[in-house]
């Protein structure tokens, strides 16, 4: 049995009210790693914990792959992708271009997912056919746009920092190319491609549970997400994410140099 819409909202609305109280409000963070800044936030682990029950109680054979407690059932048909805070450190820092991420795999493919942002009271979504949007003002089937070519393409990625070496070259010769680039919006850029308001975005190193809501949102609206190689995006790496194949095949020819 899969899951309905019903319980994907459900799912966002238990994250959402252990995030929303303590988004702006001071919550504490540990550092996750020795050297570097990788942070956690009490409202991330609640956020995942409250996920986890939910389907645990609904789907106790899916399998759960989260940032921040311990996988269950990889090898299981269907496993849930979770990402209870994707941008912990626009959260921190009180922007509020965070969001909570919950996928679903089937058979190894990510077949649905939402992107929740509590703040805005936005939500997209994918339901295995369709991408939607909801939010202020209304709801509604969303789709990537095709800007003709990356000359005219609006590009986003979370920071140039990510990026080191052969990465960081590849990047910048994407970067020269685009009309215009962007920072620092996480999951959100994302989001924002598959609704047709950007064209490309483009990080590295990135977890499955960084794209596992994402690609199903991307995909159904009508838009390509893949790794730097051109391989399927599931297991993470270096990503990139068009809303159109011409879009993305002039950025794959820079990037898999």
């Amino acid at each position: 049995m899969l899951p309905d819409r019903s319980f994907f909202d459900k799912l966002a609305d238990a994250a959402k009210a252990e995030t929303l109280p303590r988004f702006r409000a001071g919550t504490s963070v540990t550092n996750k790693l020795a050297q570097g800044f990788d942070p956690v936030t009490e409202a991330d682990r609640a956020a995942e914990s409250a996920i986890r029950a939910l389907i645990a109680e609904r789907f106790p054979e899916h399998g759960i792959l989260g940032e921040e407690h311990e996988n269950i059932g990889l090898d299981r048909p269907h496993v849930w992708v979770i990402d209870p805070i994707d941008g912990t450190r626009a959260f921190i820092s009180g922007v509020p271009v965070w969001g909570t991420l919950i996928g679903l795999r089937s058979n190894g493919r990510a077949t649905m997912g939402m992107m929740d942002q509590p703040f805005t009271g936005e939500r997209y979504f994918a339901d295995g056919k369709q991408a939607w949007y909801r939010g202020r003002d209304g709801e509604y089937a969303i789709r990537t746009r095709d800007c003709g070519g990356l000359s005219e393409a609006i590009l986003f990625t979370t920071s140039p920092h990510i990026f080191e070496g052969d990465d960081l070259a590849a990047y910048r010769s994407v970067e020269d190319k685009v009309r215009l680039f962007r920072y620092g919006t996480d999951c959100y850029a994302y989001a924002l491609l598959a609704a047709g308001h950007v064209d490309l975005v483009v990080e590295n190193g990135l977890k499955p549970y960084d794209v596992g809501a994402l690609i199903p949102i991307i995909e159904q609206a009508g838009g390509i997400i893949t790794t730097w190689e051109g391989g399927r995006p599931e297991d993470g790496g270096n990503i990139v994410a068009a809303g159109s194949r011409a879009v993305h095949e002039q950025a794959l020819a820079l990037l898999a140099r």
